[in-house]
């Protein structure tokens, strides 16, 4: 076993795939860590609209539950909100679309990129500088953005664009564009907040969904490849996040070539890749792989079960890591964000976190 290191170390060697003293752990505790904020009294609506607030969630989630990474998502709506989508934002729950901007094809050709000094895309952009400054010297930072399909799905409602893309596939082609667009704009911006890496949602990848004919024609060829080499051009490393159950791992991990991979699973759905099978099929031989606490044990569970469940992963881990020949490419994760809702468990993420560092030791 390495001797004891640094968080930068210890994830710097995980990316390489190369010894540690333990595996690499990052629950991704965004918008709950809001509740360490001062008196613990800011609103989740506060939080997403105020970069200082946003920061201050991910420097005191640092502080307190220790991670290996700093990865800041704020949430799903943020693109779709800025280009015009109605949004509701509650008090205390998660943002999200309401009124979609897409009643008829000729609306796809409608988009415009806004400005993205303005609106949620600026206090996503200031906030995540504000934390990578905070947080550079400790551990590995980075943004997060989402894909132009997703966007698009946000913005003009995920049931009318899988349709249109049959019906009227050059009208969403048009619409993509804009989105990749916006996008780009949205690189050049993280690139200027100082952050490491760039996580990409590129959620529907997703066999669910879209099969691989379909997936390279609305993302993978055309938009996602100039966007991803476009982020590593801006000096980031490129991340891609997918909580699908059923996610082009070929595409995303083989031909992407991200240097970290998050992802869920999905035990009771067939073909829901596994840790193991993950690892055994090869793909942590490319990247990092992160991955699969189920993200409601954080409010449904108990600490103990909690760390019973981190330490059943710990150990599936190392098993396959070993049998593949691997030292550290995988890191000990939850499958999608820790939900943000106010009766979410502090001792849960904690629980997680401690526990890895124990029985994560390789």
């Amino acid at each position: 076993m390495a001797a004891e290191m640094s968080h930068l170390e210890r994830a710097s060697a995980a990316l390489a795939n190369e010894e540690v003293d333990r595996l690499t752990v990052y629950p991704i505790a965004c918008g709950v860590c809001r509740k360490l904020i001062g008196d613990g009294t800011t609103t989740y609506r506060q939080w997403v609209n105020d970069p200082k607030l946003f920061a201050q969630a991910f420097i005191e989630g640092q502080k307190y539950f220790d991670f290996d990474f700093a990865i800041g998502l704020m949430d799903l709506s943020v693109m779709a909100g800025d280009l015009g989508a109605g949004v509701r934002m509650d008090e205390q729950n998660t943002p999200f679309v309401e009124k979609h901007i897409v009643n008829d094809p000729e609306d796809y050709e409608k988009f415009e990129v806004p400005d993205i000094k303005k609106g949620r895309s600026a206090v996503l952009l200031e906030g995540t500088k504000i934390f990578a400054d905070a947080l550079n010297d400790q551990v590995i930072t980075a943004g997060f953005i989402e894909g132009p399909l997703l966007a698009l799905s946000q913005s003009a409602g995920a049931e009318r664009m899988f349709m249109d893309i049959f019906s009227n596939p050059s009208a969403v082609h048009k619409a993509l564009e804009v989105m990749t667009d916006y996008d780009a704009q949205m690189i050049e911006g993280f690139a200027k907040t100082g952050v490491k890496g760039l996580c990409w949602d590129y959620l529907w990848g997703n066999y669910a969904c879209l099969g691989d004919a379909e997936y390279h024609e609305f993302e993978a060829d055309r938009y996602a490849s100039k966007l991803n080499k476009m982020t590593v051009d801006n000096g980031m490393a490129m991340c891609v996040h997918n909580c699908a159950d059923l996610p082009h791992l070929d595409t995303q991990i083989k031909e992407y070539k991200p240097s970290i991979y998050s992802m869920a699973y999905y035990p009771l759905i067939s073909d829901s890749p596994s840790a193991t099978q993950v690892i055994e099929k090869g793909y942590a031989d490319h990247c990092l792989v992160a991955g699969q606490v189920d993200p409601q044990v954080f409010i449904r569970s108990s600490a103990e079960d909690v760390a019973k469940i981190t330490t059943n992963l710990c150990q599936e881990v190392k098993t396959a890591l070993c049998k593949r020949n691997l030292k550290s490419s995988y890191c000990i994760a939850s499958g999608c964000e820790i939900p943000p809702d106010i009766n979410c468990k502090l001792e849960n993420i904690k629980s997680m976190v401690d526990t890895a560092k124990v029985e994560g030791r390789i």
